[in-house]
């Protein structure tokens, strides 16, 4: 039976029936895994070199081929679909939290539904549809959440009723469901033959395919790709793809310049049975059952179970290398949990005759999103990997995105979420990765409440002022590896609650925060800022000056000491980064940018740079440690610590000026908050930053300072109508579409990036608008609250999502931030956005599936605010400084 199963899901079948295949790719097979002669050589050159045969490999090449590229070859070093992809479960599920993530499943939906008639080779799909069981009312609002997302997508789903469960699935056990998602079009495929059909189809379009065919390091000269090094020997190419699944890590470290991918394999269990007395349906749902870790699905009359338990084991840390992933060894110990589950859900397979316990390698990644892109280091070299056992789900998508990023420069689709240039290589450790998957792999079905934080490889980049701030009851979170505050709890505060608070609801640090924004907004406030990205960018004559007028879209001519705040634009308009820039001197600048940005914007940077040896970028992120002061006597404060006048006749906004404070000189300090509230930011070299922050400390006594994190700068910004690269900000959204119009050179007659896209929209119009919207019917006791990624309505019909959320306390409301599109009532098309259109609509935002009213507004609520500074003291605009 073993055997006969290792066969089901392998190629070998397939093969057997379809002898073409032999003839089409030119190689002999055998079930041996012993090496075969090779009567084609391989090419001498190529423009794509494809590294595994796997679904991710031959989505890639399926597409590429579709959009044109000819001269693909794609290596594997055992046989097609023979790695992961031969052990995957084939469930096709489109219910995904992280709407790139659910783009991607949905087309493959589309594409494996179509693949059958295309390449006339049998994938397995069947449209069996999915339900999500709830055994929790916060699991049930987790669902809603999701199925309010798939329901404006346009795809099918809806919250139902455990009865309903039963009439779907007549075996589940009910007696412990809330609720449930059920999703119709989610489906089953063969996850060995939609690879195979995909690899057909490239096959025909002229796509080269040499199994047996191992690739052992990349070829990379001037930070470019130039070949690859295989077994049978060299190939030169332009660009590399590595979709070599959990061998993506050791593959992207076997040359002389490392790409790091950050992915690490567990053992995976699932259990096969043999069919029933009365053999299922093949057109039975399958059913996720997350609170008990479990998914169930129909085969071959039988059922497939696998699930994600709570103490994975991980494997291969040490690395290792083998052609083709063989059944690793049974655990029936380790499977018990899951399987007394099983057995709960569904007690009639109480008799029921076991097959196999099926034990395959699944690769997972340190924040459970996938990898995709071009490496920071090496032009040309990208990669497709880590799929956190969603494979066949994302492959066509996540094909189909990363081909276009290799044609034309760049995706259809804001895939930042799965950007390689998201990590560092701070998480390549091999001891990190062993221990984040460990807590990665439970989390698969884990209930993720709004702000949850990982809890393993922590305390990895600090401030200097870490344990000072932890002694003061600080609470902490994890950004690209950088611990940042939360919040502080009080003394006396039950701690042990607080830790553990995990709600959709009100949480139990609202009052907390509460009281931090009242002492930004009536006294003075310390915000530990030490993780943004930091980048000195200097020259002997004008080429920084030259070459950032040209990469950045504000004028940065400006005085010695003034501060601009400035996207860095791509071709198409769209923010890669958004910055604020001191000019030092004449020929230097300091660019402070979001902490996730130190990867890409260096990247970006020097790929734009001229190679220049008079020209030099620094990253002298980890030089500064960085104290932002915000509120009204911070003026106060850092008037005393320096003995200098801090008024706005004397310091006005948005100026830099290296100062003494206390007994440290060479103080660089910034009149930004980044909140639009009064005060100034201090980037302090680390060696004095504990002197410096002592001294603040004790002499803002006298004015009440007290310290404050990231949540109360969240509300501040929010509130202000601020937007946050990463999450309302992307490579897709122009400063014209968010109201920055004033940030660009548009009237200066300089050529900058980006130039001409904001030109056009400028005389034609934006098609997208950021709005500000106040929740006006929400109880904030009571209700759900908004987090982020809810559908916004107008007049009833769907106009975008939210991007930002947060409470208000000078307004004592919610306020959310998104973009409003302007869809044509008839056919759909995107029209663009006026004023008029969004100051006549009525509003509402679907939270969890119930609509609450909400203010449409353009500008911040302004004239709300008390103690505001004269106007030409407000920071005009803020970004992400989260």
């Amino acid at each position: 039976a073993a055997r006969m199963f290792l066969r089901l899901l392998s190629d070998i079948q397939w093969r057997a029936a379809h002898p073409k295949w032999r003839r089409m790719t030119g190689s002999q097979r055998s079930t041996s895994t012993t090496a075969e002669p090779h009567p084609v050589s391989l090419p001498a050159q190529a423009q794509v070199v494809i590294c595994g045969g796997g679904i991710m490999g031959t989505s890639v090449a399926y597409h590429l081929s579709k959009m044109g590229f000819k001269d693909i070859v794609l290596l594997e070093q055992g046989r097609l679909a023979a790695g992961t992809t031969r052990f995957c479960a084939g469930i096709v599920s489109t219910a995904r939290p992280v709407s790139i993530e659910l783009k991607m499943a949905h087309y493959s939906n589309k594409l494996y539904q179509q693949l059958e008639q295309e390449t006339g080779v049998q994938t397995g799909y069947m449209k069996t549809g999915s339900i999500s069981l709830a055994q929790t009312q916060d699991r049930l609002i987790s669902l809603k959440r999701i199925a309010s997302s798939l329901n404006v997508m346009g795809i099918p789903c809806e919250i139902i009723s455990p009865k309903k469960v039963l009439q779907l699935h007549p075996l589940i056990n009910i007696h412990d469901l809330v609720g449930a998602m059920y999703v119709p079009e989610d489906a089953l495929v063969s996850s060995a033959n939609v690879s195979l059909a995909l690899a057909t189809a490239a096959s025909r379009n002229g796509v080269q395919i040499h199994e047996r065919t191992s690739v052992s390091h990349v070829t990379i000269q001037k930070g470019r790709v130039t070949g690859v090094e295989t077994d049978r020997g060299r190939i030169q190419c332009e660009y590399f793809v590595n979709c070599a699944g959990q061998w993506a890590y050791e593959l992207g470290h076997s040359g002389e310049e490392p790409v790091h991918i950050p992915v690490h394999a567990c053992e995976h269990f699932y259990l096969l049975t043999h069919p029933l007395q009365e053999p299922l349906s093949s057109s039975l749902p399958t059913i996720v059952d997350p609170d008990g870790r479990i998914y169930i699905r129909n085969w071959q009359g039988g059922i497939l179970s696998g699930g994600f338990e709570k103490n994975p084991k991980p494997l291969f840390t040490e690395g290792r290398n083998q052609l083709e992933i063989q059944n690793l060894q049974e655990d029936w110990d380790h499977y018990g949990p899951l399987l007394s589950a099983l057995l709960r859900r569904m007690p009639g397979l109480e008799a029921l005759q076991i097959m196999q316990l099926v034990n395959c390698p699944e690769s997972f990644t340190p924040d459970m999103r996938c990898i995709m892109g071009e490496s920071p280091t090496a032009r040309g070299y990208f990669v497709l990997a880590g799929m956190n056992s969603a494979g066949i789900s994302y492959g066509g998508g996540a094909g189909k995105y990363l081909a276009e990023w290799i044609v034309n420069g760049y995706p259809s689709e804001n895939v930042w979420p799965l950007d390689l240039k998201r990590f560092g290589t701070l998480q390549s450790s091999r001891t990190f990765l062993r221990h984040r998957v460990m807590e990665v792999m439970p989390l698969m079905y884990d209930l993720k409440v709004p702000r949850w934080d990982f809890q393993t490889g922590r305390q990895l980049r600090t401030s200097p002022l870490y344990d000072r701030l932890d002694a003061q009851g600080a609470r902490w979170m994890e950004k690209h590896g950088f611990e940042r505050v939360k919040y502080f709890v009080p003394p006396g505060s039950d701690l042990l609650d607080l830790d553990h608070s995990k709600t959709f609801y009100k949480p139990d640090w609202f009052d907390i925060v509460g009281s931090e924004v009242k002492c930004c907004k009536e006294a003075v406030c310390v915000i530990d800022m030490s993780s943004f990205t930091k980048f000195e960018i200097s020259s002997t004559g004008d080429q920084a000056l030259e070459n950032l007028q040209y990469l950045f879209s504000n004028d940065l001519d400006v005085p010695v000491g003034h501060v601009v705040h400035t996207g860095m634009l791509n071709e198409k308009g769209g923010y890669e980064n958004d910055c604020s820039i001191a000019r030092l001197s004449k020929r230097s600048f300091f660019m402070i940018s979001p902490t996730d940005q130190q990867v890409h914007c260096w990247a970006w940077l020097k790929n734009r740079l001229p190679d220049d040896s008079n020209l030099v970028l620094e990253d002298v992120t980890w030089k500064y440690t960085a104290l932002n002061l915000i509120g009204p006597r911070a003026v106060d404060v850092l008037s005393e610590l320096s003995y200098a006048p801090m008024t706005a006749e004397h310091f006005p906004s948005l100026f830099c000026k290296e100062m003494s404070v206390g007994y440290a000189n060479g103080i660089r300090v910034m009149s930004i908050t980044h909140t639009g509230e009064p005060g100034f930011v201090l980037y302090i070299p680390i060696e004095y930053a504990l002197h410096v922050y002592n001294e603040v400390m004790n002499m803002g006594q006298k004015y009440g300072i007290r310290n404050a994190g990231y949540y109360a700068l969240r509300s501040l910004r929010i509130e202000k109508f601020f937007a946050f690269w990463g999450q309302d900000l992307d490579a897709f959204t122009t400063p014209m579409e968010c109201g920055r119009e004033f940030q660009v050179k548009l009237d200066k007659g300089m050529e900058f990036l980006g130039q001409e896209v904001l030109l056009e929209q400028k005389q034609n119009g934006v098609y997208k608008r950021f709005t500000m919207f106040i929740l006006e019917d929400h109880d904030t006791d009571m209700d759900l609250w908004p987090w982020w990624g809810e559908p916004i309505f107008r007049n009833g019909r769907y106009v975008g999502k939210t991007t930002s959320s947060a409470y208000s306390y000078t307004l004592e409301r919610h306020v959310c931030l998104g973009f409003v599109h302007h869809f044509d009532e008839k056919t759909g098309e995107e029209l663009v956005v006026t004023t008029d259109f969004i100051n006549q609509g009525e509003y509402e935002i679907d939270i969890a599936g119930q609509r609450f009213q909400a203010k449409a507004k353009l500008y911040p609520f302004s004239s709300l605010f008390a103690q505001r500074r004269r106007k030409d003291e407000v920071e005009l605009s803020g970004y992400q400084r989260e």
